[in-house]
């Protein structure tokens, strides 16, 4: 009993020193714990994982306004997290909010070999990932940025929201296919490149659906931060138009809101996505009522307001996984939805390349002029220039919260 118990011990020192030699051996090889961490601890199998990077400001100034972006990858990475057999793996990158560390964040992003990339949150970010992205051949997906910019010039860059001017476009349909309307009119403000770019749009689709040059039967300007608009709105009264087009920043368009209201005008104000904003609510005086605005949303939780193409069965996996994840007395915002589709986008191109496929090859399904994908905010298809061809929604405020009242249909 005795020699079997030292033939025991004697059994685990043996273990203990042939342990102890091979960890002396391994750090050996290694100069600092880090780096050995890094080849043994860290090191994943990419036979049986496929990587998506997500480049997004993790901390810093804009890491808060990112966090639905983020949020909305994560869920559906937790809804959907394999592929072609293999386990999704997110890989990180912090731009710090910050241009110069966006550089740095998209070459370290880019030397892990990811097969797509979701983000940045923020335009200048994601313009200062670009020459990285489109240099590595890497296919992105910005999710909530709507300068043109963006995706201009980079054939790996794409968006699943609508570009800015595109919104001008957006609320002309709506007037023409739901309400009927042949006129209408704009009021923006001067030296204002962004809101001249959306209005431009509208009028261009008002006058080309209506093949006339006068359906835009009022244009006026005003500036930037002014107090009084009485004489503009004068001008409108005296129009009768009554479903006018307000770009601009959203402090002004609710000014303006509430002194037409003040007047009595009986007029349907049109505004971009920014009027989502509760800020953009809180602003509005009682005097106010739903049918004076309208505006454009990337993604409505109000089934009542939803038609044709826009209910899709990823639609309605993201709100069970939102009301899951989050409780049923909240809505997820535009971004979430956003996030969310950016990363089935990713994964259902993945899953249509080839097994194995390289990265450039998943970007060749993107840019194919017939890929589509049915998402939770709709439709999707992409245009030539990366740009999504997709369902949009008009809201209003109605009771302290958000509407719709029309799906505008992805034009084929």
């Amino acid at each position: 009993m005795r020699n079997e118990v030292k033939r025991v011990k004697k059994t685990k020192i043996t273990i203990i020193i042939s342990l102890l030699a091979v960890m002396m051996m391994v750090l050996c090889g290694c100069t600092t714990w880090d780096n050995f961490k890094a080849a043994f601890i860290d090191k994943q199998d990419t036979n049986t994982t496929i990587q998506i990077g997500v480049l997004e400001p993790v901390t810093g100034a804009d890491s808060k306004a990112a966090e639905d972006e983020i949020r909305g990858i994560q869920l559906a990475n937790k809804v959907h997290p394999n592929v072609n057999g293999k386990l999704i793996s997110l890989v990180f990158s912090d731009d710090k909010s910050d241009i110069d560390a966006t550089e740095t964040a998209a070459k370290t992003l880019v030397d892990k070999k990811p097969k797509v990339i979701l983000g940045s949150y923020g335009n200048v970010y994601s313009l200062a990932a670009s020459p990285y992205i489109k240099e590595a051949k890497i296919p992105a997906i910005a999710i909530t940025n709507t300068n043109p910019l963006v995706t201009k010039n980079n054939p790996y860059y794409y968006r699943v929201c609508y570009v800015t001017s595109n919104q001008g476009d957006l609320l002309a349909r709506y007037i023409l296919e739901s309400e009927n309307e042949n006129v209408a009119g704009v009021l923006l403000p001067r030296d204002d490149d962004v809101a001249l770019a959306e209005a431009t749009a509208f009028t261009d689709r008002m006058k080309a659906e209506t093949e006339n040059d006068d359906s835009i039967a009022y244009y006026e300007e005003y500036n930037m931060g002014q107090k009084d608009y009485s004489g503009v709105l004068k001008k409108l009264a005296e129009s009768k138009v009554d479903k006018v087009f307000l770009p601009g920043d959203y402090t002004d368009d609710a000014n303006i809101i509430n002194q037409a209201a003040d007047m009595g005008l009986n007029v349907t104000f049109l505004g971009d996505s920014e009027w989502e904003d509760e800020a953009f609510f809180d602003m509005l005086s009682n005097k106010v009522t739903s049918k004076n605005v309208a505006f454009v949303q990337f993604f409505s939780a109000d089934n009542s307001g939803i038609q044709g193409e826009a209910i899709t069965k990823e639609r309605r996996s993201f709100l069970k996984a939102y009301a899951e994840e989050y409780g049923h007395n909240s809505e997820p915002s535009d971004a979430m939805a956003l996030g969310y589709d950016a990363y089935f986008v990713a994964v259902d191109a993945i899953d249509k390349a080839p097994d194995d496929a390289t990265s450039e090859e998943i970007n060749q399904i993107l840019a194919d002029p017939q890929y589509s994908f049915e998402g939770a905010t709709g439709l999707i298809n992409f245009s030539q220039s990366g740009d999504p061809i997709k369902t949009a929604y008009i809201n209003t405020w109605k009771n302290g919260k958000m509407a719709t009242i029309y799906t505008v249909e992805a034009l084929k």
